[in-house]
C-alpha cells in the first residue's frame, strides 16, 4: 500500500493587528500604523506593511520606530476584536476541514487530504478559503500549500501579502536546494551565522552534511536540519494539542541595558501571555522568566502560588522575577514568560505560539 501524501495548507493572515486596525478606521489605510506602544514608550505588538517599508517590527521600543518612521502612527491594541476576528475565521476553516491546528490568532495549519467539500486540489481550498475570509472579515490572508507542515510554512510567506504559494512533492527538491538558511523554520539569526561559518548558505549546502555531522554541530537540532533540508517532515495537524504550560517569548535585534525598556517588555510579553492564557482556558499556578543575554548565556527565575495565576499575578510575579535578575549591563538578547502547572478545561481553541528560534 503506497503512503498517502498529505495535503497541509498553512494559512497566514496579513499584518493582522494592524490590518484590522485599517479595516476599522479609514483615516489609518494606507499610512504606517504601529499597534502597541506610543510615541514616548512601549513596545510595537504589530505594524502594518507601510510601516514595515521603514523598517518598523514587532517587538522594536517604540522610540526606535519612530526614528525609522517618524510618520508612525501608533493605536492602542485591541485583543478582544482580534480573537473575535479569529473566531470568524476559524469558523471558515471549518466548512472545510475538523483539521485545523492553531498556531497563534492570525495562523493555523489544516490538513485537506480529504476535505468536507471534496475538493481534489489543496490549492483550491486555499483559494476557496482566502476568498472567504476577504468577502467576511474584509481581511486578506496567504497560503502555504504542500505534503508537509515545513514547507506548507515556509511557502505562505513567499507570495505575501495576499497571494498563495504551492510546493508538490516534485517541486520540494529543488525548492529547498536554492532556499536561503535564513528562510528555514527553526534557523534563528545566530544559527544561520554559525551555518555560514559552516559553509551552508542554502538548502543544498546543508543538504551536504551527514547526520553525524550535523548531530555534532547543532545538538538536538541536527536531526530537524538534515530531515527538513531532504524535504522530510512527519508532524501531523494536529487539533487537539493539550498544553501543560504556554509561553510567549522575543528575540530582539538589540541587546537591552535599560531597566525602564526591560519592564516595558516584560509588560508586553506579559499581555501576550495573558491573552493566551485567556484563550486556553485554563490557568497556570507557576510563572518562568527566561532571559538570555548578549553573550548568550540563559537564566531562568521562577515562582510557584499555591493557586492558579490571575492575569495581575502574571504582570506583578513577572516583574518582580525581572528585579533578581543580575548583570543587566552585560544586555539581554531574549526575554521570555512561560506558566506551567497549567489544566486545560477547553481544547477547541486557538492556542498561543511559542516564539522561538533553535539557538
Amino acid at each position: 500500500m503506497s503512503e498517502i501524501i498529505r495535503k497541509i495548507i498553512h494559512i497566514d493572515m496579513d499584518a493582522f493587528y494592524a490590518s484590522v486596525e485599517q479595516r476599522d478606521n479609514p483615516e489609518l489605510r494606507g499610512k504606517p500604523v504601529a499597534v502597541g506602544g506610543s510615541r514616548q514608550r512601549g513596545v510595537v505588538a504589530a505594524a502594518s506593511y507601510e510601516a514595515r517599508k521603514y523598517g518598523v517590527r514587532s517587538a522594536m521600543p517604540s522610540i526606535t520606530a519612530l526614528k525609522k518612521c517618524p510618520q508612525l502612527i501608533f493605536v492602542k491594541a485591541r485583543f478582544d476584536v482580534y480573537t473575535e476576528v479569529s473566531s470568524q475565521i476559524r469558523a471558515i476553516f471549518a466548512e472545510y476541514t475538523d483539521l485545523i491546528e492553531p498556531l497563534s490568532l492570525d495562523e493555523a495549519y489544516l490538513d485537506v487530504t480529504e476535505n468536507k467539500m471534496g475538493l481534489e486540489f489543496a490549492m483550491d481550498v486555499a483559494e476557496e478559503i482566502r476568498k472567504k475570509i476577504k468577502d467576511n472579515t474584509n481581511l486578506t490572508a496567504s497560503a502555504g500549500i504542500s505534503y508537509n507542515k515545513f514547507l506548507a510554512k515556509i511557502a505562505s510567506d513567499f507570495n505575501k501579502p495576499n497571494g498563495s504559494h504551492v510546493v508538490t512533492p516534485k517541486m520540494a527538491g529543488k525548492f529547498i536546494e536554492k532556499l536561503p538558511i535564513e528562510k528555514f523554520f527553526g534557523v534563528g539569526k545566530v544559527t544561520a551565522k554559525k551555518m555560514h561559518q559552516k559553509g551552508i548558505f542554502n538548502g543544498n549546502n546543508l543538504k551536504q552534511h551527514s547526520l553525524i555531522t550535523l548531530n555534532r554541530w547543532f545538538g538536538k537540532s541536527g536531526k530537524y536540519y538534515y530531515n527538513v533540508a531532504r524535504g522530510i517532515d512527519n508532524r501531523l495537524v494536529n487539533p487537539n494539542r493539550i498544553r501543560k504550560s504556554l509561553a510567549a517569548e522575543r528575540t530582539y535585534d538589540f541587546d537591552i541595558t535599560d531597566k525602564k525598556a526591560l519592564i516595558e517588555h516584560v509588560k508586553y510579553i506579559a499581555e501576550i501571555l495573558i491573552k493566551r492564557v485567556e484563550n486556553s482556558g485554563g490557568a497556570g499556578k507557576s510563572l518562568t522568566l527566561k532571559i538570555k543575554y548578549a553573550d548568550f548565556q540563559q537564566i531562568t527565575r521562577s515562582k510557584t502560588l499555591t493557586e492558579s495565576l490571575n492575569n495581575q499575578q502574571i504582570k506583578s510575579i513577572g516583574l518582580d522575577l525581572l528585579d533578581i535578575i543580575p548583570n543587566i549591563e552585560k544586555g539581554i538578547r531574549l526575554i521570555g514568560l512561560q506558566t506551567a502547572n497549567f489544566e486545560q478545561e477547553n481544547k477547541d481553541i486557538f492556542l498561543g505560539q511559542l516564539e522561538f528560534d533553535f539557538d
